[in-house]
């Protein structure tokens, strides 16, 4: 017997005929119509107690994010005003405190260490080696490149030389390679620096040319923000105007017999006592072997002792600025390099100005290694 299947619709039809009523049935309400509208209340009420019980703590981190936000904010804007105003910085940043002396000069003091056969050349003989590698700060002021030309000490005819251009122009052609040299090494450092801090993860070598550098810079406590901020260039003006003003472009007795450009004092080891210091004065005039150790010691001098704070900090809100580092608004911060305190900044500021010498600030030193090609 085969089986007869019925659909819905066909057994609708069928009770119909009986005379039964098909009607959809209604779901079942979860509440009447009056506990409902209690329900939808007292959760509408739920909702408002809540919303007012949190507004408080949402408006105090809304306004304490703000006003941190707009505090900051001004604070920079503050902080670099002052900069270019050359007005006094806050001191009272902990960042960049302390200083570890024991290791500070050690790469200096190596190169006394190493033998030499340097020998002075004559004033006459360094002209002749300049002009016959096209060496002359004209060009260099048209082309911004240098000779990679190290001359390790000042000629003793630099006193001599009575034409004042021609001194000068000598002397900041000894210098210059020099300076920038020394400047290129710390772009390296601060390349690198970079690098280590963008990973995740640092090898055993990164992790010990860092401690070296924390040795180099005198931080402590491996202060990372620290190293950044000591571990940067001078601009190549102001260091030229320091050395040119140390010693009388080049004729002072600290440079001729002590290779000392930049007028540092030392309370120990080796020195040149001035020739008007008191009896009882312990303090000397560093000397160095060669000029280039002269040049390092200034920089890390600048970069690490304390009177030079205001110095690195201004220099540190240029540079999170994007702005130049500017000489002339640097030298305002360097008032306790020579007792003679703002009349010392004035007298820089003439020396750069008078002899152009921010047209040597963005020049380069023409590469001996792949290495420093990449800073051309």
């Amino acid at each position: 017997m085969v089986k007869k299947k019925f659909n819905l619709e066909e057994i609708k039809k069928f009770l119909k005929k009986k005379g039964f009523i098909v009607a959809k049935k209604n779901n079942i309400k979860f509440l009447n119509e009056d506990l409902k509208s209690l329900y939808y209340t007292a959760l509408a009420s739920c909702v408002v107690v809540l919303f007012f019980f949190s507004l408080p703590t949402i408006v105090d981190f809304q306004r304490n994010t703000i006003l941190a936000s707009i505090e900051i904010e001004n604070k920079s804007k503050s902080n670099l005003e002052k900069v270019l105003k050359g007005q006094p910085l806050d001191n009272n940043s902990k960042v960049d405190e302390g200083l570890d002396i024991k290791n500070l000069f050690e790469d200096v003091f190596k190169f006394d260490q190493l033998p030499t056969d340097t020998v002075r050349l004559n004033a006459p003989t360094i002209e002749q080696l300049f002009k016959d590698t096209n060496y002359n700060l004209k060009d260099v002021r048209k082309t911004k490149l240098v000779k990679p030309i190290a001359l390790s000490l000042l000629p003793e005819e630099m006193k001599m030389i009575e034409s004042s251009t021609k001194k000068k122009n000598l002397f900041i052609k000894i210098i210059l390679p020099l300076i920038l040299e020394e400047n290129n090494r710390i772009k390296l450092d601060r390349r690198k620096l970079f690098n280590v801090l963008n990973k995740n993860k640092n090898t055993n070598a990164e992790k010990k040319w860092l401690n070296l550098k924390f040795k180099q810079y005198g931080v402590l406590n491996k202060d990372l923000l620290t190293l950044k901020i000591r571990m940067d260039t001078i601009p190549v003006s102001l260091a030229i105007a320091q050395a040119a003003k140390e010693t009388g472009w080049g004729t002072s007795r600290f440079a001729l017999e002590g290779n000392a450009l930049f007028g540092q004092w030392t309370w120990s080891g080796e020195g040149i006592k001035p020739a008007g210091a008191d009896d009882d004065a312990t303090h000397k005039v560093m000397k160095f072997k060669i000029l280039k150790s002269s040049v390092r010691a200034y920089q890390r001098n600048l970069n690490t002792h304390s009177s030079y704070k205001n110095f690195r900090l201004a220099r540190a809100e240029l540079r999170d600025n994007k702005m130049k580092l500017d000489s002339l608004i640097l030298a305002n911060y360097l008032e306790k390099y020579a007792e003679t305190g703002k009349e010392y900044v004035k007298i820089l500021k003439q020396i750069i100005k008078q002899n152009n010498l921010t047209e040597f600030d963005d020049v380069k030193l023409l590469p001996s290694s792949k290495t420093l090609k990449s800073l051309i």
